[in-house]
């Protein structure tokens, strides 16, 4: 459970903030140097070098955004002109692959901040350029869409495992369609059947609500509220549920933490998303009716992770049922163990979380409740990351990742174990050291009182 030692506000991280992207910069540059097109997109480290995976590439946006988020967290041009060349360059096969559902990881973190930084008046931009990022997310938000499976009451977007299977990541690649839509363009399907992106953008983002998070309702045995489920499978002949699964996760019964941080910074952030709408945009697309199940689904996700997937640090261990943890006794009540030889901690989960956490807590906040509980977690987390005494900031200039001890398929065993050790540690991956970033350039706009940080931008249209 997330033990909150004192109060902080986002003023007081400035520092480690500052720090932060003070060692990004070489980190950027660095793989900037050794990566090579033909090998494939940097996936995760081992032994402090970045290594490719050739596993659908959905890793080459956060590489590519990183820069940009060094631009617009420090103003350091090299990096906006770095990742500006790179998303024309590179990343336009992207925008029409339809064998993955990670268009919101890859396109939006490049596309996607162009365009936002353009209308927030971080760069200049001609209207041409702006046409272009424009036109680019319209044609990823109507790809990822079509990935669609029909359920008796909506439906979802399918992962690359095929027609049956809802990944709870896919909550965060909404924010494809929700540019899209806002960009006003549509899906045109067969005989010009004509789809509403944010109708189906409300459907999917109910399903993972309704199919991906538990509520204690049932009275199973693991029925726990707010834990999350990676996969829900269905019977595509008829679109029944028939249960949960996992990829990356210990068990369909347990909880993949990195999939709980998905859910509570998608929730959080398409809840967000809501309060933008117009009246008939929101009544027509069914998201006035659904902002209650979202609502739900990311307070219960949120004190999940905060009184039983963290320890008292704000870091977790990869899964909540990983079966390692039971030598680790009460590990809940002490600060995460990164050296421990039983079960690898995932800072990667915890850098997504805490964002999920600070805009959970900034929205109850203006919707009148209480958020504090929810903002003080998600600072504590970042207070522990990004601690210049602590085990996870990288300051190894040798060292390519930024955010140490994050893990990507444990059970598959593609992570690296060093000598000597019995489970992976010291290692890096691109999204985690992507969203130690976002999150960090979230907390300083809140502490300048800069604009509010949204993938939509300030009104979210040209």
């Amino acid at each position: 459970m997330i033990r909150i030692d004192r109060t902080r506000t986002p003023t007081d991280l400035v520092p480690q903030i500052d720090r932060l992207f003070a060692l990004s910069a070489g980190k950027i540059r660095s793989i900037e140097q050794s990566s090579r097109p033909g090998d494939g997109a940097p996936v995760f480290t081992v032994e402090g070098r970045y290594t490719a995976r050739g596993w659908t590439e959905w890793t080459e946006g956060f590489q590519y955004g990183a820069s940009l988020l060094q631009f617009d967290a420090t103003g350091e041009r090299e990096f906006l002109e770095l990742g500006r060349e790179r998303t024309l360059t590179r990343m336009a096969p992207h925008l029409t692959h339809v064998g993955v559902h990670d268009h919101g990881f890859n396109n939006i973190s490049t596309y996607g901040a162009l365009w936002r930084m353009a209308l927030e008046g971080r760069i200049d931009a001609s209207e041409w350029e702006r046409r272009f990022y424009a036109l680019a997310l319209k044609v990823s938000g109507a790809v990822q869409a079509r990935r669609w499976t029909t359920l008796p009451d909506g439906g979802y977007i399918y992962s690359f495992n095929g027609a049956h299977s809802l990944f709870v990541d896919t909550i965060r690649s909404l924010r494809a369609l929700a540019l899209s839509h806002l960009l006003g363009h549509r899906l045109v399907e067969e005989q010009d059947a004509q789809v509403n992106l944010l109708a189906r953008l409300v459907q999917h983002a109910q399903a993972t609500a309704q199919y991906n998070v538990f509520y204690a309702r049932s009275g199973g045995p693991y029925d726990v509220r707010g834990r999350v489920a990676h996969e829900s499978l269905f019977n595509v002949a008829n679109g029944t549920y028939r249960g949960p699964s996992t990829q990356q996760g210990y068990s369909p019964f347990s909880t993949w933490t990195r999939g709980l941080a998905w859910a509570m910074l998608g929730f959080a952030e398409q809840l967000e998303f809501f309060s933008t709408l117009t009246a008939d945009d929101a009544q027509s697309s069914g998201a006035a009716s659904a902002g209650p199940a979202l609502l739900d689904a990311a307070r219960a996700t949120c004190d999940f992770y905060i009184d039983s997937a963290a320890c008292a640090d704000g870091v977790p261990y990869w899964d909540t049922g990983a079966p390692g943890l039971s030598v680790l006794g009460d590990w809940g009540s002490r600060a995460s163990d990164p050296f421990n030889d039983h079960e690898p901690v995932d800072s990667s989960a915890a850098a997504i979380g805490a964002q999920g956490l600070l805009r959970f807590g900034r929205l109850l906040t203006q919707r009148g409740e209480d958020g504090a509980r929810y903002t003080q977690a998600g600072l504590r987390v970042l207070d522990t990351l990004f601690d210049e005494a602590g085990p996870y900031l990288s300051q190894d200039a040798n060292h390519q990742g930024l955010l140490l001890h994050s893990v990507y398929h444990w059970p598959n065993g593609w992570d690296h174990v060093p000598a000597g050790a019995r489970v992976p540690r010291g290692e890096s991956s691109q999204w985690g050291d992507y969203h130690a970033r976002e999150a960090a350039l979230y907390v300083k706009r809140l502490a300048e009182n800069g604009a509010y940080l949204a993938f939509y931008g300030p009104g979210g249209r040209l």
